[in-house]
């Protein structure tokens, strides 16, 4: 009896990793094998998706994901010279980024 999936036998445990491997080449080279793949292959005809949002999906899209008067305040104080940097914790998160990567 052979397998339904593979189409190998599947009754001895005797048969050797060499037996196995010819008898699945044997399946896929048959002509009646990539008959059937080719059918399955085959593209059939089918209706155009559509994707439905939710209203809050499209709220959610329609806004930006940041808060724009403090990206425009932060670039104004930066453009002015007025933004407070630390360079000793700017470099500290840099060493830690560097630790997690490796």
């Amino acid at each position: 009896m052979s397998n339904p999936i593979s189409g190998l036998f599947g009754g001895s445990p005797s048969l050797d990793k060499a037996t196995l491997d010819k008898a699945k080449r044997k399946a896929v080279d048959s002509p009646e094998a990539n008959a059937a793949e080719t059918a399955k292959a085959k593209p059939t005809v089918s209706r155009e998706d559509q994707v439905q949002l939710s209203d809050i999906a499209k709220k959610a899209m329609a806004e930006p994901a940041f808060d724009r008067s403090k990206v425009d305040s932060i670039k104004l104080a930066l453009q002015q010279g007025n933004y407070p940097l630390n360079a000793r914790h700017i470099a500290e998160s840099f060493v830690a980024m560097e630790n997690l990567i490796g």
